[in-house]
């Protein structure tokens, strides 16, 4: 079945770009459009769409309060991959926070469009994790201690964190450790559900946050 994607950005141009891009690939079809953040959720509820490509500064409902509301109130909501003209963007680090599973500057290849889209609903690794550690690096705040003590992970599971924080794919992962990618995939889950984390991007913004893996500053 094609991946269905709705295009939320307040110029018509961004969009038609956008719909050119996706509905020329195989496997991928715009589902819908949106022009600002206030019309999503009668969208996604109407046209349950698989990810939403997602501006992050509109003038009326931005791309991090949209990104909120879908994250507390569906039950099973789309990926989000907010799209932002600077890599540096403030809005990019808590869009992030909010529940996007990554973001793409508007200045993006077609190629890379598409592999954003493919990446975020395969789950196995982040999209441009060198980038999300840098903009963790500006923003996540800097705790004293590890603060994921508490959320019961076993040592396995913290070396899994650890890796997917520094950006390695599963794959990658099972060859650092040593064992058998379905064994990641186990780890990686247990992660996700003990930290309460809806994808791996999840995890690792928490991982930043608490102070459990410290990027670069």
């Amino acid at each position: 079945m094609s991946v269905r994607v709705l295009l939320v950005d307040d110029e018509p141009l961004i969009r038609a770009g956008l719909r050119a891009i996706i509905d020329s690939e195989d496997g991928l079809s715009v589902a819908g459009e949106a022009a600002d953040g206030a019309e999503v959720p009668g969208l996604v509820a109407r046209l349950r769409p698989d990810v939403v490509l997602m501006d992050v500064r509109m003038p009326a409902v931005d791309g991090i309060r949209a990104t909120t509301h879908l994250m507390s109130t569906v039950d099973e909501p789309p990926k989000v991959i907010v799209v932002t003209t600077f890599e540096n963007d403030d809005y990019v680090y808590d869009a992030l926070v909010a529940g996007a599973s990554g973001f793409l500057l508007k200045r993006a290849r077609p190629e890379e469009i598409v592999a954003a889209i493919r990446t975020v609903l395969a789950g196995d690794s982040l999209l441009f994790p060198a980038a999300i550690r840098r903009l963790a690096a500006q923003h996540a705040p800097a705790p004293a201690a590890d603060g994921l003590l508490g959320a019961g992970l076993t040592e396995r599971e913290r070396e899994v964190l650890r890796l997917m924080a520094a950006g390695l794919s599963n794959v990658e992962i099972a060859g650092e450790l040593y064992v058998g990618v379905q064994t990641v995939k186990t780890h990686v889950g247990n992660v996700l559900a003990k930290l309460g984390a809806r994808d791996r991007t999840q995890a690792v913004i928490r991982a930043y946050d608490s102070g459990f893996v410290t990027p670069s500053r």
